[in-house]
């Protein structure tokens, strides 16, 4: 067994065992290669009022990589666009793509700590599923990860995760996220 099998998350080993058994019995799948699965997770934040604050850029990089232990990368506007005073080639925002063992762990993380730490939370919304079964979550305080502690937080500022799988439609990729773990509101 090679050093890097040993260090399974328990969610990826939870997918194999359980999770793809069910899915590959419900949906009447002989190919367990046909079985929907965790494709990669994009966390970004957009930094609209932060293109002329040099500080607020600092501070989300640094909240990403502790969030994720991945250096972010800046995006950066394509066009120009007038009505909101962007030029192209601004920095308009800054992403981390996780995949493997880190999108695993991380999405534990966020099953288990993270949702759970949300004000008012009651489960996420069926609808942040899109057509293609990909899940969708925007958070308005970056303060409900652990690696972030509110003492030293000078501003907050808000990110999206998204999750992207192979399931190709809406109810396939609910039921993968359902089997996973992931609260969904009734």
């Amino acid at each position: 067994m090679s050093s890097r099998q040993e260090h399974n998350s328990s969610l990826r080993t939870h997918y194999l065992k359980q999770v793809v058994p069910v899915l590959q019995q419900e949906f009447g799948l002989k190919n367990v290669m046909a079985v929907p699965k965790l494709a990669k997770v994009v966390l970004n934040v957009g930094l609209s009022q932060g293109t002329h604050e040099g500080k607020l850029q600092e501070v989300v990089l640094n909240t990403l990589s502790r969030v994720t232990g991945q250096k972010p990368v800046l995006t950066r506007a394509k066009k120009s666009i007038s009505n909101f005073k962007i030029r192209q080639g601004m920095v308009v925002g800054a992403a981390v793509t996780l995949r493997g063992e880190r999108m695993y762990s991380f999405l534990e993380k966020l099953i288990h700590v993270s949702l759970p730490r949300v004000r008012d939370f009651r489960g996420l919304p069926p609808r942040s599923i899109d057509a293609q079964g990909n899940l969708a979550i925007g958070f308005r305080e970056h303060l409900i990860f652990p690696e972030i502690r509110s003492d030293e937080v000078e501003s907050i500022h808000g990110l999206e995760v998204i999750i992207a799988t192979t399931a190709r439609n809406h109810e396939r990729g609910k039921r993968l996220f359902e089997l996973l773990g992931f609260p969904f509101a009734s």
